[in-house]
């Protein structure tokens, strides 16, 4: 089985490579093309959402080393980390390091990254984590989108949304009985 084809469900943390993805995905990319904070605010989106339904760590990478006196800053969108690099690092640098850290300890975490940089997939993968190409991760994403809505569609109730489509059934009977009863 090629490390691409693995499901993303047997892993405990997700790195993406956020402008890498960003300009990988046709979407997101011509997103980007009119505003690239716009772009970056679609993918996190999604991978919060992603996130909600897999309950998996995502780590989501943005490069900052062209920013002038940058640091590192990280924020949280629900349980997404979002971390812009300080300057001079590259995300390649930032996940490398974090793969290192996650991998190194007495029960390692099993990690995944998404990225379409070939040279940062061989990188990674000999640190132990497993690649999914931006073409892989889009899939699952969409093939996970996909059961968010069957989902969704299966928990909705067939009847018209009423109080008693929605209760027990010993609950609807009393209710009914105490219906009746007070119509008379």
């Amino acid at each position: 089985m090629k490390s691409s084809d693995a499901s993303i469900r047997n892993f405990d943390f997700l790195l993406v490579d956020g402008y890498n993805i960003i300009h990988d995905w046709e979407l997101l990319s011509t997103l980007a093309d009119i505003s690239l904070e716009f772009a970056r605010d679609a993918l996190i989106n999604m991978l919060a959402n992603y996130q909600g339904f897999k309950d998996i760590g995502i780590i989501i990478v943005f490069d900052a080393h062209k920013i002038r006196h940058g640091h590192e800053k990280v924020l949280h969108h629900g349980n997404v980390a979002i971390v812009y690099t300080q300057e001079f690092e590259t995300a390649d640098a930032y996940i490398e390091r974090t793969v290192q850290n996650l991998t190194d300890k007495a029960k390692p975490y099993r990690i995944a990254v998404a990225t379409s940089d070939s040279l940062e997939q061989v990188v990674v993968m000999a640190k132990g984590a497993i690649r999914l190409s931006a073409a892989d991760f889009l899939a699952e994403i969409e093939t996970t989108e996909a059961e968010i809505r069957r989902k969704i569609a299966a928990a909705r109730p067939v009847k018209n949304n009423q109080l008693l489509d929605n209760l027990d059934p010993a609950m609807a009977r009393w209710l009914e009985a105490a219906r009746l009863k007070k119509e008379l």
